[in-house]
């Protein structure tokens, strides 16, 4: 619903890290919807970059095209540890252009070098680069973000690695911080953050993610880089990226863990308004921030657009009867 207006009433285009597809169904409005609302939303120029059905613009992105650190990050290199195969990483990130992550590899393999054929077979063995979100000569996703549609959605909910959702989105946000000095301004959404930044990253992609998502809203505003962020569960956040939100909209919330460090990340809020969030109905939140000009609980209306991720319907046997 806050989208949905946010396309409706500001110019400010929107890109969408879905990790749950969510927002798949952004471009298709609900019957009955207010014709006039309806058509604001169908005449809005938004691209959903799919991974969870095999139909429509499949969501892409280009290894060839990541930084060294997060080449690196994917092939779980060390510059410390592993860093023989590092440095060879990062010189061949200098000195030659592949047109794709086959002649990527193949380049290594005929170079004749024996450190760039170790990458190689490092990168053969972890078969990363079989994996579906690689573009393979094609168009990447960061092409179609540049041009700053109204909204773009990363569906990454549809992949069979655990780490490509994270890679494709790390792919997205370093591609828009290494340009930021465009000053192209976007918002930033991530859905369910807590997959995408967690208080405890484990692996070398999500350090490189976390560490983005919390660069982000800490210097991006000047950039005209805004971030979103919505969870369930804002314990699950790191800490560094929760206590950079100036902004709070609160739906029914029940975890007193949860509840408590919400009053300490936003102090501007009285103590008593998120605790009252145990009792809201289906569609009462909270707002509070430098948005409004003090925290106000408000009713939301219903959505005009289509829900992408609703929940599976449990179906119930009949009573037997006597």
């Amino acid at each position: 619903m806050v989208l949905e207006q946010r396309l409706r009433h500001t110019a400010l285009p929107l890109s969408v890290l879905d990790p749950n597809a969510d927002f798949t169904q952004l471009h298709q409005t609900r019957p009955g919807a207010d014709t006039a609302e309806a058509r604001s939303i169908n005449d809005a120029d938004i691209r959903i970059q799919h991974s969870s059905v095999p139909t429509g613009e499949q969501l892409k992105a280009r290894f060839i095209d990541l930084s060294v650190p997060s080449k690196a990050a994917v092939l779980q290199l060390d510059p410390i540890k592993d860093a023989e195969e590092f440095n060879v990483l990062l010189h061949v990130d200098s000195n030659f252009v592949a047109s794709d992550e086959a002649s990527y590899v193949s380049s290594l393999h005929a170079s004749g070098d024996p450190g760039q054929a170790r990458l190689a077979m490092r990168i053969e063995n972890l078969q990363v680069l079989g994996w579906r979100l690689w573009s393979r000569g094609g168009g990447s996703v960061t092409e179609i973000i540049d041009t700053r549609p109204r909204a773009t959605v990363l569906d990454l909910g549809g992949f069979a690695h655990p780490s490509e959702p994270k890679v494709a989105a790390l792919a997205a946000l370093e591609h828009l911080w290494i340009n930021r000095n465009d000053r192209k301004s976007l918002l930033i959404v991530i859905d369910e953050a807590h997959n995408l930044c967690s208080p405890t990253p484990a692996t070398p992609v999500e350090r490189a993610l976390t560490a983005l998502i919390v660069q982000i809203p800490a210097e991006g505003r000047k950039y005209g880089l805004w971030l979103f962020l919505s969870t369930q569960r804002p314990t699950k956040i790191h800490p560094n990226a929760l206590s950079q939100c100036d902004n709070l909209g609160l739906m029914r919330m029940n975890s007193p863990r949860d509840l408590a460090e919400l009053a300490e990340v936003f102090g501007l809020v009285p103590e008593e308004l998120p605790l009252r969030s145990q009792h809201f109905k289906q569609g009462q939140g909270l707002f509070a921030g430098g948005f409004i000009a003090e925290p106000t609980v408000a009713q939301m209306r219903g959505r005009i657009t289509q829900e992408g991720g609703s929940a599976v319907k449990v179906p119930v046997a009949p009573l037997p009867t006597g």
